[in-house]
């Protein structure tokens, strides 16, 4: 198939990865507005494409966070990309140029990575570039539109709106959770964990980046080690989620 067929392959299966980009960095340039121009809040979605490491950076700006903190904080938040890029690298055709291999993996979301993992085959570059040339600009979209939703929208609508990121990891958290007890156990210890780190004297100074990085790590390797995996699709029976279903975030 000629390339650009295949490019019009991907940015067709991209598009319904545009509306949904478009929505969540809406909420995204509304949580932007008091901490970052919106030069500067365009310019972090245009060159991260990351929800929740963007939201995390925000709290460590407004948080007057060092840049060591920002940093390590979103190498814990972002290392699953890293993983999603060995996939995908192994998983191009052996004719693509190497270079290929980066340009990809600097483009890559979780729906990025779940349209190019799921197609048929040796995935060509050209079908990659189409799915990120139809998903990644509704991120930076989004982004702009919020940041001007104060000039466009009522009051009353911006307050509404203010508490629309919570509905959003409501909303991707809930589903897996009721079909999977260990995801269950972990995502209540990541809320009792963050209540004790805002209630207890001693942990209240630990700063908001470090915070992130202890209970991302402490808990995922706690999980790992009481609740390891099994099976040959690497998934415990009891806890396996209904075929055709995945869940992702961006």
């Amino acid at each position: 198939m000629h390339t650009f067929a295949v490019w019009k392959q991907g940015f067709r299966d991209g598009l319904p990865v545009f509306f949904g980009y478009l929505a969540v960095s809406f909420t995204f340039g509304i949580a932007a507005q008091n901490i970052l121009q919106p030069l500067q809040a365009v310019l972090m979605s245009a060159t991260n494409y990351t929800s929740a490491g963007q939201f995390a950076a925000l709290g460590l700006i407004a948080a007057s966070s060092t840049f060591w903190e920002m940093a390590a904080t979103q190498c814990v938040v972002n290392l699953r990309y890293s993983l999603m890029a060995c996939v995908i690298s192994q998983k191009l055709d052996g004719s693509a140029p190497g270079f290929h291999r980066y340009c990809i993996a600097a483009g890559l979301t979780d729906e990025v990575f779940g349209l190019c993992s799921a197609r048929p085959g040796a995935l060509r570059p050209a079908f990659a570039y189409g799915v990120m040339s139809a998903a990644l600009p509704g991120w930076v979209l989004g982004t702009f539109l919020g940041m001007l939703s104060h000039e466009l929208m009522p009051p009353s609508a911006m307050s509404a709106l203010g508490i629309a990121i919570y509905g959003m990891f409501i909303a991707i958290v809930f589903p897996p959770v009721r079909e999977n007890r260990t995801l269950a156990l972990v995502v209540a210890a990541s809320m009792a964990g963050s209540f004790l780190f805002d209630c207890i004297p001693a942990l209240m100074h630990i700063t908001p980046g470090f915070k992130i990085i202890l209970l991302t790590v402490v808990i995922a390797s706690g999980a790992a080690i009481l609740f390891p995996l099994h099976g040959k699709d690497g998934r415990d029976g009891k806890d396996r989620a209904p075929a055709g279903r995945r869940y992702a975030v961006n």
